[in-house]
């Protein structure tokens, strides 16, 4: 649980990407906290999106919708109008390749917080990168005190530079070349969004505070699950994913959600907040699922080949600071299966 901090609360606050899995638990915990709240999803008339989030506790006189396009500003602007803070989550994410990626990367530095008339379409770099950016002008242009954005662990690693002798933490950051070189696509887009995002707020005096989770795992409140999940899900089902380059733990997406109001109500949270219950390796990772579950198919890995991740305790240490404490690894998994046998999935 989160510390009560020093923002007013009972405030309005919008929250981007409300739909989705880390999102439908912060707008919920915010509902329980009295908090009004603007929440954004990609189409009202998707139940698939709306229906759990009217549902909840408070939702039918202190929540409210909005369908936003990332690529819109004045979507965005008529979400965040009046809100004293916002969370900004909202950020594609996909599975499949994406098509001609380098087409793309090529506009990427030359989107700026000018660049609100250019219009790019593509799956997924551009609309993180000037999705984020939209957000924050519209935050700023409307008066919110304080922005939280979720950004990634993959913003973080792989860093050839980095110490071989030093647990990974807020100061480390990926080396974008070298995601581009891998082909991680989606890495370079939070890594880009991010930079972004800091360049903007130090610009224009935007208060802005940061989280990078980890591989976010934990039971969901939407009707079908999100990328993290589907991954997680397929490991259980005997699938292997080289995530080798990039990962380093994972997190529950509930003390992501409640990391997150820490953030908002602690305004001397400053900086990157690297979000995960322990530095550990793939090996480490899936071989704990063998054994919990000796029942399903899961791949023990045979070869380790991260030497580079330093495997430690309470990584994060700032949020631990801020009153956060993080749901140990296994109820972390328990409470994700039992997420996935109500659905059907296992």
């Amino acid at each position: 649980m989160a510390s009560d901090g020093g923002a007013a609360r009972g405030g309005l606050v919008c929250v981007t990407g409300g739909s989705g899995f880390i999102g439908s638990w912060l707008v919920r915990l915010l509902l329980d906290r009295g908090y009004p709240v603007h929440a954004t999803v990609k189409n009202l008339e998707d139940e698939g999106e709306t229906k759990h989030l009217l549902a909840m506790d408070g939702a039918d006189t202190r929540l409210r919708l909005f369908q936003i396009d990332l690529l819109d500003a004045a979507s965005i602007r008529a979400a965040v109008e009046g809100a004293r803070g916002v969370f900004h989550l909202a950020s594609p994410v996909i599975l499949h390749q994406i098509q001609d990626p380098e087409a793309i990367l090529s506009h990427i530095h030359a989107i700026s917080t000018l660049a609100n008339n250019l219009h790019l379409t593509n799956e997924l770099l551009v609309p993180a990168l000037k999705g984020a950016l939209n957000v924050l002008r519209a935050a700023k242009d409307c008066g919110a005190g304080r922005v939280v954005m979720v950004s990634s662990q993959t913003a973080m690693v792989p860093n050839p530079e980095w110490p071989a002798d030093k647990v990974v933490d807020d100061d480390c950051w990926a080396d974008v070349e070298l995601l581009k070189k891998l082909q991680l696509w989606y890495n370079v887009s939070k890594t880009e969004a991010e930079k972004a995002a800091w360049d903007f707020a130090t610009k224009e005096g935007l208060q802005l505070a940061v989280i990078n989770p980890a591989l976010v795992l934990g039971p969901t409140l939407t009707p079908s699950i999100t990328a993290s999940l589907h991954v997680f899900l397929q490991i259980l089902k005997g699938e292997s994913f080289d995530m080798d380059a990039f990962f380093i733990g994972s997190v529950d997406v509930r003390d992501v959600a409640q990391s997150l109001i820490a953030l908002y109500e602690n305004p001397s949270a400053q900086g990157r907040h690297l979000c995960l219950e322990s530095s550990q390796r793939m090996v480490d990772f899936t071989n704990k699922l063998a054994d919990l579950y000796p029942e399903l198919p899961v791949q023990r890995i045979q070869e380790d080949k991260q030497q580079w991740v330093v495997r430690a305790k309470d990584p994060s240490k700032k949020l631990i600071n801020l009153g956060v404490r993080f749901t140990p690894f296994e109820k972390t998994i328990s409470d994700t299966m039992d997420c996935f046998k109500s659905k059907g999935l296992i």
